[in-house]
């Protein structure tokens, strides 16, 4: 059995949640609603005359006046509320992105923070409209639960962070140990397939929330915590000495995460799907939320005029406004400005790209959107 560190760590894991990226749009928490759509408030570049029938979740949208958004109940980086009540980051960003190219205002959203075990019953109930919530694209998922997964916006992997103190190499010398792990999630299964397979022993910590996982990692009542990296890194920004911890070299699943809409709504589907898309596409032309109007009107790129409605009328064919896409990146940037702002090279996690590079980059990586046209 792996004994745990001497020292007890004792320190509140809120604090890192309050971090305030430097930069980030951000949003309320509770934020009153616009004024339904077809009238004033939204404005007219989000509804198109002559567009095919609108979707329910889309009519239900505009008659809101708001995107009901589901995201993580606070996780650094991703979806969290800083000192202000705003919610902020990387998933979050993705809701406003949603949010501007239906209604043509980022703000105007209900974030619902949601647990694992909470997550799918809230999208099946209509309580949301769509997840963009670290949720990890699986067959079981897509095929049973009357949901459809939009594509991935962060390729992920499952691993361990242990206590340096421990002097582990490798997951592999964590045989007999006590491992902290939440329950109703990927998670889960993945540490019993990687023990079972290579005949070792372990005594899961099982709790209800991420948080919880943490909290129990932090005042040592299990040796390693289990988790996507990402989450691990987020984790370990939160303790009070970070490089006290570290996180084993062994990445033992594949993790697509991405936004979840239901399988009943095709259109919306392809709403949630593309606005995905046009965000990938616009680093990639280099479209950003600086420059996204100039280029509206400069650019002779048939690709940029394409994204930002100047030609094909590609909006309409999602119900749409032809400027869609041009609204989803002026509020909150193209893929790389939204990486970089919350979880890359400009905040705490500093994560590198890796998997997450544009398929064309220089260390290419996976991240490739299907063309406008």
């Amino acid at each position: 059995m792996i004994r745990s560190a001497p020292a007890a760590i004792a320190a509140s894991l809120l604090a890192g949640l309050t971090l305030a990226a430097c930069g980030d749009p951000g949003s309320a928490v509770d934020q009153s609603p616009p004024t339904a759509a077809g009238v004033e408030g939204v404005p007219d570049s989000s509804l198109t005359e002559g567009a095919r029938p609108s979707g329910q979740t889309l009519r239900t949208v505009r008659q809101r006046g708001r995107l009901h958004c589901g995201v993580h109940q606070g996780l650094v980086g991703f979806a969290y509320t800083d000192n202000r009540g705003r919610w902020r980051g990387f998933d979050v960003d993705f809701c406003r992105a949603t949010a501007a190219a239906v209604l043509g205002n980022a703000d105007a959203i209900r974030f619902s923070p949601l647990s694992a075990r909470e997550r799918f019953t809230a999208l099946q109930s209509g309580e949301v409209d769509v997840l963009w919530r670290n949720t990890s694209w699986t067959l079981s998922r897509d095929a049973s639960l009357g949901l459809d997964f939009g594509g991935v916006n962060y390729y992920d992997g499952q691993g361990f962070m242990v206590r340096r103190s421990l002097n582990l190499n490798s997951a592999t010398e964590l045989n007999g140990a006590r491992i902290c792990v939440q329950t109703g999630s990927t998670t889960e299964l993945n540490l019993a397939d990687y023990f079972r397979a290579r005949g070792l022993r372990y005594e899961a910590v099982v709790v209800e929330t991420e948080d919880q996982a943490r909290s129990n990692y932090a005042r040592e009542a299990c040796d390693a915590f289990t988790a996507d990296i990402s989450a691990l890194a987020a984790a370990r920004t939160t303790m009070p000495n970070p490089q006290s911890h570290m996180i084993l070299p062994e990445v033992i699943s594949k993790e697509p995460l991405g936004p979840v809409v239901r399988q009943d709504d095709a259109q919306w589907a392809d709403i949630v799907r593309w606005t995905l898309y046009a965000i990938v596409l616009a680093e990639e032309l280099g479209v950003t939320s600086q420059n996204v109007d100039e280029m509206r009107r400069t650019s002779t790129n048939p690709d940029v005029r394409r994204l930002l409605g100047v030609e094909g009328g590609f909006g309409e064919m999602l119900g749409l406004g032809n400027d869609w896409a041009a609204n989803a990146i002026r509020a909150v940037g193209n893929y790389g400005q939204i990486f970089d702002r919350n979880i890359g090279s400009g905040s705490p996690l500093d994560l590198e790209r890796g998997l997450n590079a544009q398929w064309n980059a220089p260390r290419p990586g996976l991240m490739y959107a299907p063309p406008i046209r």
